[in-house]
C-alpha cells in the first residue's frame, strides 16, 4: 500500500538499508524492470548471433573461471553480475533452440511459457496450500483435469504438477506400492510382504523405474524387465508369462510401467493390449508418456496413444514436447482416491479441519511442500497458442525424424535402427572392410569431435552392446537440410578416426 498522493513507482527504500534495495517492492520497481529487460536483451543477443549450439569448451576450462570468483564479494550491480555471468555461463551455454541441437530430450520453448516463468517467479506463489496460492491452486487443477480429459480419463480422475518425468514415475509407483499394501494392513505383514514386491517394465524403459524402486525400498531385483520385440516395444505375451511366473514363486506384482515413448527408441508399448492384460491380472498400470505426452494434442497422431486411457496412472511431461521450460511436469491418476497415499497433515500446513472446510491444498497429494508454481507456463501457453498449435509443432518435429530417418537409411554409410513412431533415430557409422572392427570406437570418437567442434550436438546409447549415435529431434526448425550436414561431419569425424586408426595399425606391424 503506498502513502495517498504517492505513487507506487515513486516510494523509495528507506535510507541505511542497501541490502532492502535489492528486494521487490514498490519502491523499486524501476530496477526490477530494468534488470530484467538487461537480462532479456542478453539472452536475445546470444540467441541471435549463436551460430552453433554450444562452444565445445570443456569442464576444465570453465571451472578455473567459476572457481576463481569471491562469492563474498559482491558486485552489487545487477549489470556487473550480468557481464560476468557471460563470461561463465551465457557464453558458453548450450543453445537448445539452435536448429543443429539433436542430443537429448531438450525442447526450444515457446514465448507464452516464458513470459509465464517470469510472472511466477516475481509473484513466487508456493502451490503446497491455498493461503500460499489462491488463484494458481485452481489455474493448476484445472490444467490437471484438462490433461485428464485428454488422457481418456473420466470426472474421478486428478493428479499433481511434479519436477520431471523421474519424481512422476516415483510417486506412481508410491501409489501403486501402497495398493499393493492394502492387503496387509499389519505391520508386521507389511515388513514381510515388501520383499516379495516386484515391478514389471519394458527392457529399454526408464532408469527411473530402478532408481524409484530403490528409493521405495524394494527388494534389489525388484525390476523385472520384460523382453520387446525388433520395434523395442514390449510383448504382451511375456507380459503375461512373467506376472504367472512371479506369483508361482510367491511374489507379488505391483504395478507394471508400460512406456509411451522410450528414451532411446521413441517406442510405444502396444498400450490396448498391455492394459488386457493388467486388467485381467489385476495389476496397477502406469504409463510413462513424459516424451510422447505430446501425442495427446497432436491433430494427426493422437491415436498412438490409444489405451492410455485405461492405465491406472500416467507420466506427463510438458517440458518434453509441449515446448515448456524446465521444469514442467504432471502426475495423473484415473482414480484420485489413491492420492491419498501422499497425503499427510500438518498443524501448521494443511490441518485435517481445512479438508472439511473444502479448502484445497495442493500439497495433500504432493510428494513436495514447496512447490513452484510451473503450471502457469502451460496455461499462458494454452491461452495464446491453444493444444491444436502446439500439437502441430509436435507434429513437425515427428515428421522431420521420419525423413531424417528416410535419408540416413538411404546413405550406405551408415546403419539405422527401426523406425520410431517419435522423433528418435537411431544410427551409427559403419565402416568398410578392415575398418569395420572398429565401428563402436569410431562413432565414439565422431561424437565427441562433433561436440568438441560445438558445430553439432548428437546423443549416444548402446544397441545389443554396440556404440551407436542418436538423433532426438524437438525443434520444428530443424530441417533435413540441417541432418544432412550434421551426418556428414559425423562421417567425416569418423572417417577420419578408421583411417588414421587403419594407417597406424599397419605401420606397427610393419615396424
Amino acid at each position: 500500500m503506498t502513502l495517498p498522493g504517492r505513487t507506487a513507482e515513486t516510494v523509495s527504500a528507506p535510507t541505511g538499508s542497501p541490502a532492502r534495495a535489492h528486494l521487490l517492492h514498490t519502491g523499486n520497481l524501476a530496477r526490477y524492470r530494468e534488470a530484467l529487460a538487461d537480462g532479456v536483451d542478453r539472452v536475445a543477443r546470444r540467441v541471435a548471433t549463436a551460430d552453433r549450439p554450444f562452444t565445445g569448451i570443456t569442464p576444465d576450462a570453465l571451472a578455473p573461471r567459476v572457481a576463481g570468483i569471491d562469492l563474498d564479494r559482491p558486485l552489487g550491480d545487477a549489470g556487473a553480475a550480468l557481464d560476468e555471468l557471460e563470461d561463465v555461463y551465457l557464453r558458453d551455454a548450450v543453445w537448445f533452440h539452435h536448429p543443429r541441437y539433436l542430443a537429448h530430450l531438450n525442447c526450444p520453448v515457446v514465448i507464452p511459457a516464458l513470459l509465464g516463468e517470469a510472472l511466477l517467479t516475481a509473484v513466487n506463489s508456493s502451490m503446497d496450500t491455498w493461503d500460499q496460492s489462491a488463484g494458481a491452486t485452481l489455474v493448476e487443477r484445472h490444467l490437471i483435469d484438462w490433461t485428464a480429459t485428454r488422457i481418456g480419463f473420466g470426472a474421478d480422475a486428478d493428479g499433481i504438477f511434479t519436477s520431471g518425468g523421474s519424481q512422476s514415475n516415483l510417486q506412481a509407483l508410491l501409489l501403486a506400492r501402497e495398493e499393493a499394501c492394502l492387503v496387509a494392513p499389519a505391520a508386521d505383514a507389511r515388513r514381510d510382504l515388501l520383499p516379495r514386491l516386484r515391478v514389471l517394465t519394458s527392457a529399454v524403459g526408464h532408469f527411473s523405474v530402478q532408481k524409484s524402486a530403490k528409493l521405495l525400498g524394494l527388494a534389489p531385483d525388484a525390476v523385472v524387465t520384460v523382453e520387446t520385440d525388433a520395434q523395442r516395444r514390449m510383448v504382451p505375451a511375456a507380459l503375461r508369462r512373467e506376472i504367472t511366473r512371479l506369483r508361482a514363486e510367491g511374489l507379488v506384482v505391483m504395478a507394471v510401467v508400460a512406456t509411451a515413448g522410450t528414451t532411446d527408441f521413441g517406442s510405444i508399448d502396444p498400450l490396448p493390449e498391455l492394459a488386457a492384460v493388467t486388467e485381467a491380472a489385476g495389476v496397477w498400470l502406469h504409463v510413462d508418456a513424459a516424451y510422447g505426452c505430446g501425442l495427446l494434442v497432436s491433430p494427426t497422431r493422437r491415436h498412438l496413444l490409444d489405451g492410455v486411457e485405461r492405465a491406472d496412472s500416467v507420466t506427463v511431461d510438458y517440458h518434453k514436447s509441449f515446448f515448456q521450460p524446465v521444469s514442467s511436469s504432471a502426475l495423473v491418476v484415473r482414480d484420485r482416491r489413491v492420492l491419498r497415499h501422499a497425503t499427510y497433515h500438518a498443524d501448521y500446513l494443511n490441518p485435517a479441519r481445512m479438508v472439511e472446510q473444502r479448502i484445497p491444498n495442493q500439497v495433500d497429494k504432493s510428494l513436495q511442500t514447496t512447490r513452484r508454481f510451473d503450471a502457469l507456463k502451460l496455461w499462458l501457453t494454452l491461452r495464446v497458442m491453444g493444444p491444436d498449435a502446439v500439437g502441430a509443432l509436435f507434429d513437425e518435429v515427428v515428421d522431420r525424424a521420419a525423413g531424417a530417418w528416410e535419408l540416413i537409411s538411404e546413405d550406405p554409410r551408415f546403419e539405422v535402427v527401426t523406425r520410431s513412431p517419435l522423433s528418435t533415430v537411431v544410427f551409427r557409422y559403419l565402416p568398410t572392410g578392415r575398418g569395420r572392427e572398429l565401428a563402436d570406437a569410431a562413432n565414439l570418437y565422431a561424437r565427441e569431435a562433433l561436440a568438441a567442434s560445438g558445430a553439432a550436438l548428437v546423443a549416444g546409447t548402446t544397441v545389443d552392446g554396440r556404440h551407436f549415435l542418436k538423433f532426438t529431434l524437438l525443434n520444428p526448425e530443424t530441417t533435413l537440410e540441417d541432418v544432412g550436414h550434421v551426418l556428414e561431419l559425423l562421417a567425416e569425424h569418423a572417417g577420419r578416426y578408421v583411417r588414421e586408426r587403419t594407417a597406424t595399425d599397419l605401420a606397427c606391424q610393419v615396424g
